[in-house]
């Protein structure tokens, strides 16, 4: 099933409900499915075909999510790139990505544009706010074209997201994502991590190039709200009165995102009490951060463990379990990242590839509907990194005796 799906059965069951909100701009979920499907055509009409590639440079904004889903609709393959990244290293993944075009905003088209001649492959620059000359202008593409698109149909393999890692190891290389991965990503959200619906909340205040754009796909799929912060770096005063004002009901963080608000002193000023499920990973968190964040928010927080080649979905800790009060048991599973997810096998690895018993520590590895279908053209990184079938984390870590993940902090 093609992914993008999503956006077109939620419209067509919840046309009035919101879709995305940005600031006080606001779409349902039929005025936002209207304009993904003109993007969609407009990108067809340029030319584009399915199995080609859409490079995606922005901050949050509506047009992200937009261009998401009118790629996953049209078969073409998304490549969003995070933008904290120099203008070199955008440049080498759309070159890398053989992305032929590029949907850019207005704070990287002057250093990106500069590079052209090293990303020969793109075809079209389109930048959702005052183009320069070369340039498309994002809004003008949409013009006259129709608000109705027919989901183009995938193979299960099909590119749907190139996620690229962060190169600490070399050049970074794309994790090729494929519509099968995502959808068993999102069901796989349902089963162990939150249950969604039309009436919930989703606050990205995490940038939509890594978590936070994962998780629009389940709430998309079950017509829930996508709220945007109208600012460019994360503000926790703003963060609080968005969820008060929205009523935010879920959010994906890092923990150092957690570690500000905690620490603002506008937490005690807001209602927060809307909110149901806050999703963190990414990162290893202190425990007593982590004790103080459920004093102050509540039993809301469900920790995750995965990376960009099993997307979130390695392992979880419930929020049942982020107790304040227990047994030394209980109380050490606030330092693990939990137990595998549903659909997921876990095992600790020694050097020759062979199982360790519990408490030993080697590399994590995972086996699972959710690993990526391999490296972006690099035969040889995908064969190491998923030999034997298993998808090698390069991460060490222990698992006790009941399951549960500790991942060893360098």
């Amino acid at each position: 099933m093609n992914v993008g799906t999503f956006f077109t059965k939620s419209a067509r069951t919840f046309p009035e409900r919101l879709a995305i909100a940005y600031g006080d701009y606001e779409l349902t979920y039929q005025q936002a499915n209207a304009r993904i499907n003109k993007l969609a055509n407009a990108l067809v009409g340029m030319g584009i075909k399915k199995g080609e590639n859409v490079a995606i440079l922005l901050h949050n904004c509506p047009e992200f999510i937009e261009t998401l889903f009118a790629c996953f609709k049209a078969g073409i393959g998304t490549v969003p790139i995070n933008f904290r990244l120099h203008p070199k290293e955008c440049s080498f993944i759309i070159d890398n990505s053989e992305a032929v075009a590029v949907i850019l905003g207005d704070d990287f088209k002057d250093s990106l544009y500069a590079l052209k001649n090293e990303m020969p492959r793109v075809k079209n620059y389109i930048c959702i706010t005052n183009p320069l000359e070369g340039m498309l202008y994002y809004e003008d593409l949409l013009k006259g074209q129709p608000p109705i698109f027919v989901d183009v149909d995938v193979e299960r393999d099909d590119l749907a997201w190139l996620f690229y890692t962060s190169g600490t190891t070399g050049q970074p290389k794309g994790a090729m994502l494929t519509h099968h991965v995502l959808m068993m990503m999102t069901m796989n959200f349902f089963a162990d991590m939150t249950p969604l619906g039309p009436d919930d909340v989703i606050l990205h205040a995490a940038p939509l190039s890594h978590g936070s754009g994962l998780y629009s796909l389940p709430n998309v799929a079950k017509g829930a709200a996508n709220v945007m912060l109208r600012s460019k770096t994360f503000d926790p005063k703003l963060v609080f009165e968005t969820i008060q004002r929205k009523n935010v009901t879920n959010m994906f963080m890092a923990p150092a995102m957690i570690k500000r608000l905690i620490t603002s002193p506008e937490i005690d000023k807001y209602d927060l009490s809307s909110l149901k499920c806050i999703h963190y990973g990414g990162a290893p968190i202190y425990v007593e951060d982590l004790k103080t964040s459920v004093r102050k928010l509540g039993q809301v927080f469900v920790q995750l463990f995965g990376q960009a080649e099993s997307p979130m979905t390695i392992s979880y800790l419930s929020k049942e379990e982020h107790l304040l009060e227990g047994t030394d048991e209980q109380m050490k599973r606030l330092t693990s990242a939990g137990i595998p997810r549903t659909d997921v096998e876990v095992k600790i690895f020694d050097d020759h590839d062979s199982e360790l018993p519990p408490g030993k520590m080697g590399e994590i590895v995972v086996k699972g509907e959710v690993v990526m279908k391999g490296y972006w053209r690099n035969p040889k990184a995908t064969s190491e990194t998923l030999r034997g079938g298993w998808l090698h984390t390069g991460d060490l870590g222990v698992m006790d005796e009941k399951g549960y993940v500790y991942p060893v902090v360098a």
